[in-house]
């Protein structure tokens, strides 16, 4: 197949307008002349992850969303951005951005070179924005070739949730730390380090909401499951906490008192086990770091922490740029080989790109629900 065969395709745009409105539409956009080293996918699955909504939405007031129509007929969607939100996306106003951070499909044409012309017909995935769209192209070296036999729908969601899962387990080995403790814990990406932490041999303290969340991580063999919303949470985590000696916590909740009760519980932990006492409480470093924003409200901090603590944020990217190539290329070969096992994903529904942009079904995947992931099928209907 030539690139000529496929000049064009559907593509999912988000706009913030100088009149604060937000804008999602479908364009017809014309695929890019191709390097030699590059190849073009079509693609054929990308999922909707809670770092999409981010660009999608902004600070857009969804509850007031509104479907139209654009002038070819194809589906719209309008919503108001508050005013004293404009300032945080200045640098976005009036540009047309594609969507969608991650996904696979066929390679349908390639450049020249020997590295890009050996992927024609297999099965890719990738990473790096416009993936809503109905071919993407793509440098092939940047791309991760699947094992034969696996679907795009199965190597759909290869990057964020499998190397940010990986990506925690070696932040906890470079920095010293020998257990986990890991907040949202039932969802997809949640699993995926249960699944990692059990094959692995790590200690790991799940933190859930709901005993149905509970019921999910036990499934799969979760030892540590702390329920936040329990009378005896606190108690049980410390516990948890005690037998793991964990030290290191990463949190996608952010707002609320979760982050203050892990590390007061840690440092409880922690002097529970001490040799002698000291009045400034533990000197061993006890971290959070925060990787998502569930809870839109402010961090309440209370309690005791000892003399040895901190809070931080944590992201995929700049982790991976200081892991180094290696470290990166060892996590790569992983989720290829384990893509069916370890890092495998369930979707509630697969939805087209005009589906994506209907109220009812845009509200769904916007709730982010643990356990509830939507995939985007660009020529599904």
């Amino acid at each position: 197949m030539t690139q000529a065969e496929h000049r064009e395709g559907l593509q999912l745009q988000s706009t913030i307008t100088q009149d604060g409105r937000l804008e999602l539409s479908l364009a017809t956009v014309e695929t890019p002349a191709l390097g030699d080293g590059d190849i073009l996918i079509r693609v054929e699955a990308s999922p909707i992850n809670p770092s999409d909504l981010g660009l999608l939405f902004g600070p857009a007031d969804m509850t007031k969303a509104i479907a139209s129509e654009d002038a070819a007929g194809r589906p719209a969607v309008t919503a108001p951005v508050p005013p004293g939100l404009m300032g945080m996306v200045k640098a976005r106003i009036d540009q047309s951005l594609p969507v969608g951070n991650e996904g696979a499909g066929i390679v349908v044409a390639a450049g020249a070179s020997k590295e890009a012309q050996a992927l024609i017909g297999k099965t890719v995935s990738a990473v790096g924005g416009a993936m809503y769209s109905q071919y993407r192209a793509a440098p092939a070296a940047m791309c991760l070739p699947m094992p034969e036999g696996t679907t795009p729908r199965e190597g759909a969601s290869w990057f964020v949730n499998p190397l940010t899962a990986l990506g925690m387990v070696e932040t906890m080995r470079m920095e010293g730390h020998k257990a986990l403790v890991h907040t949202a814990a039932a969802s997809n990406l949640g699993q995926m380090l249960n699944k990692i932490c059990l094959t692995d041999g790590i200690p790991l303290v799940n933190i859930v909401r709901k005993p149905e969340q509970e019921e999910i991580l036990k499934k799969i063999g979760a030892k540590h499951i702390c329920n936040s919303s329990a009378p005896d949470f606190r108690d049980r985590l410390t516990d948890a906490l005690v037998e793991t000696g964990a030290t290191l916590a990463f949190d996608a909740i952010r707002g609320g008192k979760l982050v203050g009760q892990i590390l007061s519980c840690m440092e409880v932990a922690l002097n529970r086990s001490a040799k002698e006492y000291s009045r400034y409480g533990s000197t061993t470093h006890k971290q959070v770091y925060v990787y998502g924003r569930l809870d839109p409200s402010p961090m309440e901090l209370s309690g005791d922490f000892g003399m040895a603590w901190g809070i931080g944020g944590w992201l995929l990217p700049p982790f991976l740029q200081h892991a180094g190539g290696e470290v990166v290329a060892r996590m790569r070969a992983r989720v290829a080989a384990e893509i069916k096992t370890t890092f495998a994903s369930h979707y509630t529904a697969e939805i087209s790109l005009a589906q994506a942009l209907e109220i009812d079904t845009l509200k769904a995947y916007g709730r982010q629900a643990t356990g509830e992931k939507y995939l985007i099928n660009p020529w599904l209907g």
